[in-house]
C-alpha cells in the first residue's frame, strides 16, 4: 500500500509517499480501507517534532473508510462497515490498523469524507462548548481563528448552546466565513485590536470564556478580555507555544481560570467516544452543523498541503484522499 512516512523530523519535504507492506490486522483491530485522512495541526507538531513520535512512522491521526478486515476476537464492527477514527496514527495511507474500540460507526446520510471532515474538530468544539466550559444562553465567549477547521465549527457549536459569538479573523473573506457560521461579531485582528474591540463590543464587561487555539501571540493579552472568574481555554497553538507566565496574573486579572484541554481526555473511554462522536454526526445529518472542506489532496502533495496550512492559507478543514 502507500503511505506518507516519516524518517526524520523536520519541514514539509519530510513527508515521503512510500510503498510498504499492508498490514494485517491482530486481535481486538480492524483493517480499514481508507477514503479520507484529515490534516490537522498535531501531524505538523507530529512531523516537527513537537510532539515526538518514534521514527519513522505514518503520519495522520484521523481518518474514514471501509472496514476491510477484522483481527481474532473482533466484535464491535465487521468487514463493509463505515467508519472513521482519531487518536490512531497511520491516517495518511490507503489502509491503516485500527483497533477496533477507537472506531465510530458512520449514519446514513454522513459520507466518509465528512467523517474524516469532522471527527476530529467536530467533538473538539463539542467539548470545548458542552463540558470545559459549558456555554449557557447568554453567555459570550471569543473565538479565536473563528475561520478555522475548529474555529468554524465552534461558533456554530457556540449557537447552539445560545451563546453570542466574537470571532477573530486575518482576513475580510474569513471575516464571511466566521459571520456564515453564527459569529455575531467579527473582529480583524491584522487591522483592529482585538482586546479594545471585546471591550467595545461588550459594553466593558468582557466575556466568560475565550477559546484560544493561536497562542503565543494572543495568549496574555486575552486575558484582558475576560469578565471577573472567566475562563481562559488555550486549545492551540498556531502561532507558538505559550512560555511560562506567572499563575498570580489569574487573581490580579479577576480570579481567572486556566485550562489546557486535550481532546483525548474527553474520549478516553469508548462510551465518552460514541457519545460525544454520535452527537457531532448527528448535528451533521440533520445540517445543523455545516462541514467546509477547504482543500482536497492526494497522498503525493501532502507536503504542498501542509505548507498551506501553516501558511494559514486555508479556511475550513483539509483532507487527503488516497
Amino acid at each position: 500500500m502507500r503511505a506518507i512516512r516519516v524518517h526524520e523530523q523536520g519541514g514539509p519535504e519530510a513527508l515521503r509517499l512510500e510503498e510498504i507492506p499492508t498490514p494485517v490486522p491482530g486481535p481486538g483491530q480492524a483493517l480499514v480501507r481508507l477514503e479520507a485522512a484529515g490534516i490537522n495541526f498535531i501531524d505538523i507538531y507530529h512531523r516537527t517534532g513537537r510532539y515526538p513520535v518514534p521514527l519513522p512512522f505514518t503520519l495522520g491521526t484521523e481518518g474514514a473508510g471501509t472496514v476491510a478486515a477484522t483481527g481474532p476476537g473482533a466484535s464491535l464492527v465487521k468487514e463493509g462497515d463505515r467508519v472513521a477514527f482519531v487518536g490512531v496514527m497511520g491516517s495518511y495511507a490507503e489502509f491503516a490498523l485500527v483497533p477496533e474500540d477507537r472506531l465510530v460507526p458512520l449514519p446514513e446520510g454522513v459520507s466518509t469524507r465528512d467523517g474524516a471532515a469532522v471527527l476530529l474538530q467536530g467533538m473538539t468544539a463539542q467539548f470545548l462548548a458542552c463540558s470545559t466550559y459549558p456555554l449557557r444562553p447568554g453567555d459570550v465567549c471569543l473565538v479565536h481563528a473563528a475561520a478555522g477547521g475548529v474555529g468554524l465549527l465552534l461558533c456554530q457549536v457556540a449557537k447552539l448552546r445560545g451563546a453570542r459569538v466574537i470571532g477573530t479573523v486575518s482576513t475580510e473573506a474569513k471575516a464571511g466565513l466566521a459571520r456564515s457560521a453564527g459569529a455575531d461579531e467579527v473582529i480583524r485582528y491584522t487591522t483592529q485590536d482585538f482586546v479594545r474591540e471585546t471591550k467595545r463590543l461588550t459594553g466593558g464587561a468582557g466575556v466568560q470564556v475565550v477559546y484560544d487555539s493561536v497562542g503565543l501571540t494572543t495568549f496574555l493579552r486575552g486575558f484582558d478580555v475576560l469578565a471577573p472568574r472567566g475562563m481562559m481555554v488555550l486549545c492551540g497553538q498556531s502561532s507558538g507555544p505559550v512560555g511560562p507566565f506567572d499563575p498570580q496574573l489569574l487573581a490580579l486579572k479577576g480570579s481567572l481560570f486556566l485550562t489546557r484541554p486535550s481532546l483525548f481526555a474527553y474520549i478516553s473511554s469508548r462510551a465518552e467516544l460514541l457519545e460525544r462522536a454520535g452527537e457531532v454526526l448527528a448535528w451533521v445529518r440533520s445540517r445543523r452543523l455545516r462541514l467546509r472542506i477547504g482543500g482536497e489532496f492526494p497522498l503525493a502533495e501532502a507536503g504542498p498541503a501542509h505548507r498551506k496550512l501553516e501558511g494559514r492559507e486555508t479556511a475550513g478543514k483539509l483532507l487527503l484522499v488516497p
